[in-house]
């Protein structure tokens, strides 16, 4: 006599408590930036303008590229795009010409700090509200 297992469907797997709730943290910050007038950002840009902007040391391109496990040209359009939006700049680094640095501007602060105080208002909410 055999056995078979069933696997549960998809609809029946459900993450960890704590997942659930910072899932349903980044859902209600997601929410009200594309609800908002920021700037549209991908996964790539904003990975990018997070790193650039929570490190402490420098950040290069291939730095970046190496942190993020993507190619220089992936890191480079990600700043193509973070640089029309001024969220973030390149700069020939003095010391190695061949290297180029990423540099944090106003607006990129801006832009994180809202979006922190958005998560932090969205992680609050969850917080008080019971689970689903």
């Amino acid at each position: 006599m055999t056995t078979t297992t069933t696997k549960p469907s998809p609809a029946t797997v459900s993450p960890a408590p704590e997942a659930q709730d910072l899932l349903r943290t980044l859902r209600g910050t997601i929410i009200e930036q594309v609800a908002s007038e920021a700037p549209d950002l991908s996964m790539r840009q904003l990975g990018v303008l997070l790193e650039v902007y929570l490190q402490d040391d420098a950040q290069t391109v291939r730095g970046l590229a190496a942190t993020l496990n993507v190619s220089k040209p992936a890191i480079t359009r990600a700043l193509d795009r973070l640089g029309e939006l001024d969220l973030a700049r390149r700069k020939v680094d003095p010391s190695d010409r061949r290297s180029v640095l990423v540099q944090r501007t106003l607006a990129g602060t801006k832009h994180v700090h809202q979006l922190a105080e958005q998560l932090a208002k969205h992680h609050a909410k969850v917080a008080r509200s019971p689970a689903p």
